[in-house]
């Protein structure tokens, strides 16, 4: 019998509140690869698993928004639909990481001038079509070095992308065999790496499609199996947990912990929270962090190179390095929230109602156009 969890298109405050949680430990672990670059010795040393977690939660959201609707909707749609809900804030990004880049004052114009202005320009206009460039200097081979993040979502669109065309259509069997082909594979690439935080520069260019593959896959069996747990845990709870993997003590070659916590933590805190609710003042601070957190995690690098660069030029003292992280961290959330009240939704909406709008011109019912996924991204 099917979950009565899953026969109406609820909204998953709780997932939502762990992927805010997840966005926010992903700006502290890029603060700490300036502070503290040795992963061993960080306090948030496998904060770079959260990228790994938002796969889960993509193919669990995906599978409930549109296995359903999609073929009613059509490839175009759906394709037009994910561009409207992730594309704005790849454009912003871009702009904003350019920015960064040119008027950072701790790299001086030398770096500019290393740079030129053929790759400043080329290396933007790729970010904004979302194509890796990874040849500008200083940046460590990123493939998106103004909007480091992006590398996962360029994996995000390439999984979007197979989604339509191949995951709507297979069988569940084939599903769990796909499913176990992509743990052989990034548990292949893990052991080779000895870890997994690889996939977001040229060198380890092909690892993000073995993570994004596998915890995709696992989040859409998750939902097509109806594994959700019902359960009465609290938020609080889980996301002690979930901040517990990311603080997890990271240690040379602990390529098996890992192998560990994405194949079988993050899959069964996805079946927990979907299978509990939040109240009060938990669920309002899960859908504002939900609602943050992609707009949060496409703005803030460009502030982390700025304090990384700082640290490396000025060599403060303890003292004002936390103090400037701590204000780079205040300061990137209060742009994300920014970008997301006055640039990301709004633009969305609009784009969404000219969309409506042009296939109403068409005959096409409108209840099939939703304004946006069931769960933001």
């Amino acid at each position: 019998m099917e979950n009565s969890l899953l026969k109406s298109k609820q909204h998953f405050e709780v997932l939502d509140g762990l992927r805010g949680l997840a966005a926010l430990s992903i700006v502290v672990f890029h603060l700490y690869e300036f502070i503290t670059p040795d992963y061993t010795k960080s306090p948030i040393g496998h904060g770079y698993l959260a990228v790994d977690f938002f796969f889960c939660l993509s193919g669990f959201v995906i599978g409930y928004a549109y296995d359903e609707r999609a073929p009613k909707l059509g490839l175009r749609i759906f394709f037009r639909n994910r561009l409207i809900r992730l594309h704005p804030m790849v454009i912003w990004g871009s702009v904003i990481g350019l920015l960064g880049f040119i008027f950072d004052p701790f790299i001086g114009p030398a770096s500019i001038a290393e740079a030129g202005t053929g790759k400043i320009i080329l290396a933007f206009l790729c970010s904004l079509l979302m194509l890796p460039f990874p040849w500008l200097p200083g940046r460590f081979n990123g493939l998106f070095p103004y909007n480091t993040p992006a590398w996962s979502l360029f994996m995000e669109y390439i999984i979007n992308i197979v989604y339509g065309l191949v995951l709507l259509r297979i069988s569940k069997r084939w599903l769990l065999v796909l499913l176990s082909l992509s743990a052989i594979w990034i548990a292949a690439v893990a052991r080779y790496r000895g870890w997994i935080i690889t996939g977001w520069d040229s060198p380890t260019f092909t690892d993000g499609f073995a993570r994004v593959t596998f915890s995709f896959l696992a989040g859409l069996t998750i939902y097509r199996f109806n594994l959700v747990i019902p359960n009465r845990l609290n938020f609080l709870l889980l996301g002690i947990l979930l901040l517990g993997i990311f603080m997890f003590p990271h240690y040379t070659n602990d390529w098996i912990t890992e192998m560990i916590l994405v194949m079988l933590a993050f899959p069964l805190l996805l079946s927990l929270g979907a299978g509990t609710t939040a109240h009060g003042w938990i669920r309002r601070f899960c859908v504002f962090t939900g609602r943050l957190s992609y707009p949060l995690y496409m703005t803030h690098i460009w502030a982390v190179w700025l304090f990384g660069n700082y640290l490396a030029t000025v060599k403060p003292g303890k003292t004002d390095i936390y103090l400037s992280a701590t204000a780079v961290f205040v300061g990137s959330v209060l742009l994300g929230y920014i970008a997301l009240r006055f640039y990301d939704e709004p633009v969305r909406e609009w784009l969404t109602r000219a969309a409506v709008k042009n296939v109403k011109k068409k005959t096409a019912p409108v209840e099939d156009l939703p304004a946006s996924d069931i769960i933001p991204h």
